[in-house]
């Protein structure tokens, strides 16, 4: 027995057929590049297919993403410029509140000095009246007494001249000029 015919005992007497061995591995080659021409690429390209549909999928999740991003910072700008024109709405209308209550109290005060100085006339010419009505009854009684006082009566000129005279000489004609 040479060395081939121990491997050939020694494979046989393990159970194995040599012969069919070898069919077996040419038929699992052609088998086996069959299925790589027939089913390895279509699958492949299958895989491949479905990678690149993964790959966009997370390419369109990651520009989603930044879409979201970009969309929040937008709208945090948004809110700060609402935000600061809100502010600025409030400011103006401070403004005009502060201004508005500042023409009312001008007015008020501008109403308040015409009134006073309403009253002011008022009092004046209640002054003035008043100084008349006295001047008059003044006159009546100096006539009355300078007519006991000559036991005549005089005229209408001759009343004036004495009215005259006796305001003239009274401390009363000096107060009514001051007041005045």
């Amino acid at each position: 027995m040479d060395i081939h015919g121990i491997t050939v005992l020694g494979i046989g007497a393990l159970g194995i057929n040599l012969p069919g061995l070898l069919a077996q591995l040419i038929g699992f080659a052609v088998l086996l590049a069959l299925m790589r021409m027939i089913a390895y690429k279509p699958i492949l390209r299958m895989m491949d297919q479905r990678s690149q549909r993964i790959r966009e999928g997370l390419e369109a999740a990651e520009k989603m993403k930044e879409e979201a991003a970009q969309a929040d910072v937008t709208v945090q700008k948004r809110l700060e410029e609402a935000r600061q024109e809100g502010q600025g709405l409030i400011g103006q209308t401070q403004q005009i509140a502060n201004r508005m209550q500042e023409e009312a109290r001008q007015q008020a005060q501008a109403e308040g000095e015409l009134l006073i100085a309403r009253a002011r006339n008022a009092v004046a010419l209640e002054r003035d009246e008043a100084i008349a009505q006295i001047r008059r009854e003044f006159a009546d009684l100096t006539i009355a007494a300078a007519e006991k006082v000559i036991n005549q009566s005089l005229d209408k000129q001759a009343h004036e001249r004495l009215i005259e005279e006796v305001l003239a000489q009274s401390s009363f004609q000096g107060q009514g000029a001051q007041q005045q």
